[in-house]
């Protein structure tokens, strides 16, 4: 090598060792926040499940009935709410309407019904209760299922697990079509959201029928809200992306992630978690995918119509996020370009509204965790 040289590690440009330490503590902060937000929201919402104002009901209108009901209910302290329902048939309608989530029916043979397919866990925290008032009277309960889960998802959380992957194929795309897409023009890039928001549903719909059989019926429903529910996280992420640049992977987790799947009632309804959950098992999109799911397919589209109304406004918002953000693209080229007809002005403006190069592109498409 003739003398003087430079090596590699003096290129004009190139980062010393001191520099890229910087570079990489900076971008370390990003998984620092994943795992503390990871760890309140699963742990706040999992770690210890104990049921508050659980619907459950007794049947029978005689006194012995309202005696039960309102010794459970006391005895309770706050984890049922117990009423009394004068016959099975109005028990079974409760149970149907995902109302009540377990009824008690007293008497020499006692009997237990539950819709698990309204959510197995909440049926087996009011089986636990009731098969101590059967103990107490000396008697073994019976336990009928009037709304079972498909032979599929004996669990009856299969649904829960379609939501994680239909949601992490949807924000990863985010990650893609914001960080190297980021050159395109937004419509191209509203148009990549559509059609990954259609190929992901699809890979969903796949899973859940032909391939892990989670359903038995209304393969087809389920396609249409799991598109709705994946176009909304993309159209979101995409809008989003113009204002976050590299955070918006760390956003979207939050949105998708931390507070959805905690609080989408998929593992534990709101009734066995922390208020703060419930709150937004009220509104969150994960929630209308979750619940919507189990109304169209268990109980004949009980409930079907708030949830899709619930995920089509998710999917309004993801289109106003997008209008915002072709507005504040609008605007910055429109500033970009001003200075470019003053003729004392150099080169900079050209250079500060070129395109983001492939190493920048590349730093905005952060890792996604998969969860």
């Amino acid at each position: 090598m003739p003398a003087g040289t430079p090596t590699a590690s003096a290129t004009p440009g190139a980062p010393g060792t001191a520099g890229a330490l910087r570079h990489v503590l900076g971008h370390l902060i990003t998984p620092l926040l994943m795992c503390v937000g990871m760890g309140l929201a699963y742990l706040g919402a999992f770690h210890a499940p104990q049921p508050h104002d659980l619907r459950v009901d007794v049947v029978g209108s005689g006194p012995s009935a309202q005696v039960l009901a309102q010794t459970l209910h006391d005895k309770g302290a706050g984890a049922l709410d117990v009423r009394t329902v004068p016959d099975r048939d109005r028990a079974v309608d409760a149970l149907r309407d995902r109302t009540s989530f377990g009824a008690y029916i007293p008497g020499d043979r006692p009997e237990l019904l539950v819709a698990s397919a309204s959510s197995d866990t909440s049926a087996m925290a009011v089986e636990k209760v009731f098969t101590k008032v059967a103990a107490g009277q000396g008697e073994p309960l019976k336990v009928t299922d009037v709304a079972p889960v498909s032979e599929g998802d004996p669990t009856g959380q299969g649904i829960f697990f379609l939501l994680v992957a239909v949601s992490i194929g949807s924000y990863a795309s985010v990650a893609v079509i914001g960080g190297a897409g980021a050159v395109l023009p937004l419509r191209i890039r509203a148009l990549l959201a559509a059609g990954m928001s259609l190929v992901v549903s699809l890979i969903g719909a796949a899973f859940a029928g032909p391939v892990f059989h989670l359903v038995d019926q209304g393969l087809a429903g389920l396609w249409a809200i799991s598109w709705l529910y994946a176009a909304g996280i993309l159209f979101i992420g995409v809008g989003l992306h113009t204002f976050l640049k590299r955070w918006t992977t760390l956003g979207v987790m939050v949105l998708f992630v931390m507070l959805n799947f905690t609080s989408s009632g998929g593992i534990y309804r709101p009734e066995l978690q922390p208020g703060f959950f419930g709150s937004l098992h009220a509104f969150w999109n994960g929630a209308g995918f979750v619940e919507g799911l189990r109304g169209h397919v268990y109980f004949d589209g009980q409930g079907l119509g708030r949830n899709v109304a619930v995920l089509a406004a998710w999917l309004l918002v993801g289109v106003a996020v997008m209008a915002v953000a072709g507005r504040a693209e609008a605007a910055r080229r429109t500033r970009a370009a001003v200075p470019a007809v003053v003729p004392t002005v150099d080169a900079a403006p050209a250079a500060a509204s070129a395109p983001p190069s492939a190493a920048e592109a590349e730093e905005e498409m952060e890792e996604t965790v998969a969860v």
